[in-house]
């Protein structure tokens, strides 16, 4: 079974289990080129589109301008959107041209078919249209940027969330290594002692900083541009409409929505969509460089640091028994590089708007959209299965903090530079540690290199000034 619909460029049939339309057919046509659909990577925007469409309508009708019969049959459609229903009926590809109208007029199809159905029991545009009654008031130019925006609140409070999760599994490991003493090394090169968990600590309060970033962030998507229609002079709206309408958004979502203080800026200007982009990049870059930290921490474990063991997850080679690899965090690399990739096409269609629109939301929507949803599902397999089972390798860690020849920096403190540096060399040279030298060379007591050297002690800052200030007082006195 088929049915007819015409648009300006003629006439088409459709396949009468399809609810969207002409015009999504032809968008399929030019650009069904990824394979991504919008149904499968943007949920969220189908949702907000609808929900603005629900809101649309409602405005509409308590304003006169809509048939009851008519707005009751889009609310219906609209909700049974939102409700996850019609899903294999956005099929529009993530990478489209035309400022985003085949994703908008497919949401508008789609409801219009349905509503029409609900009020006639068929498909077609007799009772409800999707411009004249669906689309009443509204221009993609500034729908389609306000679903994206009430999209992005909601996807931005859920990565919150799991960087939150993430952030007490830090600090969980923190306070379980708290005494656990190694050695610090800049430049990959030994440097002076700290506690594995001051370091976790460190990723810990990088996490709770990109924490109030993105909360920053995701309260500036409360801004929406819907009422500009298409060049931000609002044309075709009715009075009324505006305030009922953002009234009935933040009815529908819990929060605060509000219009744009200036229309023509929200219309032409992305750099919002740069500073969430940003935003993702800044939590990206730290989480792949604690990655690679533990993929260095957990080499080995013969022929690497092996300062940590990560949870053995799967095999990690196809010849070599018992070799097992930092899975989880190569996952995390992964997802790292994708999101600075995908900040890098944000800058480029952000820069590349012109004159009144911004017409590259499209691949905006795909690159923010995968962001996101990239580190929401990762994160928190990362926290679960890899942060929480992190066990510390406490010989490997002491070894290495009481051989440093780098804790020698104490000696320099003390005595002088020259006197440091030399005996670093005669540990090198020698084999020993920098402890043994000291007391060989008959530098300091036993007692009182053991005490000054003590790799727990050098943790402390507090507690190491005061040392090097009674060891300076006692050789003064001497």
């Amino acid at each position: 079974m088929f049915r007819e619909e015409k648009d300006s460029l003629g006439t088409m049939k459709i396949p009468d289990e399809f609810y969207y339309g002409i015009q999504t057919l032809r968008s399929l046509e030019l650009s069904n080129i990824s394979g991504r659909q919008i149904s499968q990577d943007a949920p969220w925007l189908i949702h907000s589109l609808a929900t603005i469409k629900k809101a649309a309508a409602l405005a509409n009708h308590e304003i006169g301008a809509l048939d009851t019969a008519v707005c009751h049959a889009i609310v219906q459609a609209t909700d049974e959107i939102r409700e996850g229903r019609f899903k294999d009926q956005f099929p529009v590809d993530m990478f489209q041209g035309g400022g985003g109208i085949a994703v908008h007029m497919n949401i508008n199809e789609v409801i219009a078919n349905r509503a029409n159905e609900l009020i006639t029991g068929h498909k077609g545009y007799s009772a409800v249209h999707p411009n004249t009654h669906v689309n009443q008031g509204q221009s993609t130019n500034d729908v389609l940027p306000s679903a994206m925006k009430i999209a992005l609140l909601f996807m931005l409070e859920q990565l919150i969330s799991e960087v939150n999760s993430l952030k007490f599994e830090m600090d969980r490991k923190a306070d379980q290594f708290k005494h656990v003493v190694k050695i610090g090394r800049t430049c990959l090169q030994d440097a002076l002692p700290l506690t594995l968990g001051q370091e976790f600590s460190g990723y810990a309060s990088f996490l709770d900083r990109q924490i109030r970033f993105l909360q920053a962030i995701a309260a500036e998507c409360l801004e929406l541009p819907l009422g500009a229609t298409a060049v931000g002079t609002g044309v075709g709206i009715l009075p009324g409409f505006l305030d009922k309408a953002y009234g009935h958004i933040r009815s529908m979502t819990g929060k605060p929505f509000t219009r744009e203080h200036n229309f023509f800026d929200g219309l032409q200007n992305g750099d919002l969509y740069l500073k969430i982009s940003a935003a993702l990049k800044a939590l990206a870059t730290g989480l792949s460089k604690i990655a690679s930290d533990f993929r260095l921490m957990s080499s080995g474990p013969k022929a690497g640091l092996n300062e940590i063991k990560l949870p053995a997850l799967q095999p990690g080679s196809s010849i070599m028994p018992g070799k097992i690899n930092p899975v989880l965090p190569e996952l995390i690399n992964q997802v790292c590089y994708q999101v600075c990739g995908n900040d890098t096409a944000v800058t480029m269609a952000v820069e590349g708007g012109e004159l009144d629109l911004n017409v590259w939301e499209s691949i905006i929507t795909k690159c923010l959209f995968e962001s996101c949803t990239l580190l929401t599902k990762s994160i928190p397999i990362f926290a679960t299965q890899c942060v929480s089972g992190i066990e510390a390798n406490l010989e490997v860690c002491r070894e290495y903090s009481e051989g440093s020849t780098a804790v020698s920096a104490l000696i320099s403190a003390v005595f002088d530079y020259e006197t440091g540096s030399r005996i670093a060399k005669e540990a090198i040279r020698t084999n020993q540690s920098v402890k043994d030298v000291v007391i060989q060379s008959k530098l300091m007591t036993e007692e009182d290199a053991r005490l000054l050297l003590n790799p727990i002690n050098m943790t402390d800052s507090n507690q190491m000034d005061e040392l090097i200030y009674q060891m300076r007082e006692k050789l003064r006195k001497a």
